[in-house]
């Protein structure tokens, strides 16, 4: 088994000076604001230093984590012994030419929204509240206010361990309501060519502005959280039951379920990632208890979790 060391060192050598950090606490990557510490945190500037840093990390079979902008991900008290990538200013570019707008998947969503609506683009404006990186929003085919990566998407770049870079069409992908190709095979989404629509850059910057009026009305922005903490039921909506199950309100330690938007787990004073997933087990009970709907998370859970009772 390679020591600490030598893994730290064959990193370093790979990542770049600077670009590993030890015992690093996920509390600051993650929007929820709460986790312990990932054991390797490594942020890779291109794409060659990605594919040797793959090829290390595989041939050891270390465990390994893409992290995006943290906005969907709770990590556990206990932290992940693993190795956290994140990738840096090298996949955060955006171009257009005509109506396709290319980007590397480390860029924000809201950033490449804002860039559309600049070059008189429109099919985005779902997207320009949405706190994510594409990278994270294409694997999990982000969507809001009737609108979803599926519709926009033209090609996405794709690293396969072990099979090199692929292009998927959009086909190809899979979509499926918070799915994709991505989840089904574990892959690194290294950018996206979307494909939008010419429009009126008032009418654009309009509807994107009431969006983000809405969400401001109807979600705690106000508070830590990872958005909407439980998939869509069939036929349901997952705040409706968690309202109607009577657990708005409920909390568990500095974790609670918001007055505002019952969808949303929130951190209302230093809750515990331990505080949110016992929460978030109180809340999948009550609704199933009541209702007989198994509640499927949306958030990804990293590392261990026991439910506290």
């Amino acid at each position: 088994m390679d020591s600490e060391a030598f893994i730290y060192e064959k990193l370093a050598d790979i990542a770049g000076e600077g670009s590993v950090l030890e015992h690093e606490s996920m509390s600051s990557h993650c929007s929820f604001r709460a986790g312990g510490e990932a054991r390797f945190f490594v942020t890779v500037q291109d794409e060659d230093r990605l594919f040797k840093l793959m090829d290390f990390i595989e041939g050891r079979e270390l465990p390994w984590f893409l992290l995006g902008n943290g906005s969907n991900l709770l990590v556990s008290d206990a932290g992940y012994d693993g190795i956290i990538i994140r990738l840096g200013r090298g996949f955060e570019n955006i171009s257009v030419e005509g109506d396709r707008i290319t980007a590397g998947s480390a860029a924000m969503l809201s950033r490449i929204a804002a860039f559309a609506a600049e070059n008189s683009l429109s099919g985005m404006e779902f997207a320009s509240g949405i706190p994510g990186s594409l990278g994270g929003a294409l694997t999990m085919n982000a969507g809001a206010y009737g609108g979803e990566m599926k519709d926009i998407v033209e090609e996405v770049r794709i690293y396969f361990c072990g099979s090199g870079v692929t292009a998927a069409d959009n086909a190809a992908m899979e979509f499926g309501y918070r799915n994709s190709l991505i989840k089904k095979r574990r892959g690194i989404v290294l950018g996206s060519s979307l494909r939008l629509t010419p429009g009126d850059r008032e009418q654009i910057c309009a509807k994107a502005a009431e969006f983000n009026r809405q969400r401001r009305e109807k979600q705690p922005l106000e508070y830590p959280s990872a958005g909407s903490t439980f998939k869509r039921p069939e036929g349901n909506y997952a705040g409706k039951l968690i309202s109607d199950a009577g657990c708005k309100g409920m909390c568990v330690g500095g974790a609670c379920v918001s007055e505002k938007h019952a969808g949303f787990v929130i951190n209302k004073g230093n809750a515990t990632a331990g505080d949110i997933y016992s929460l978030m087990c109180k809340v999948q009970k009550k609704v199933r208890q009541d209702f007989d709907v198994m509640l499927e998370p949306e958030v990804i859970l990293l590392g261990a979790f026991e439910e506290n009772e």
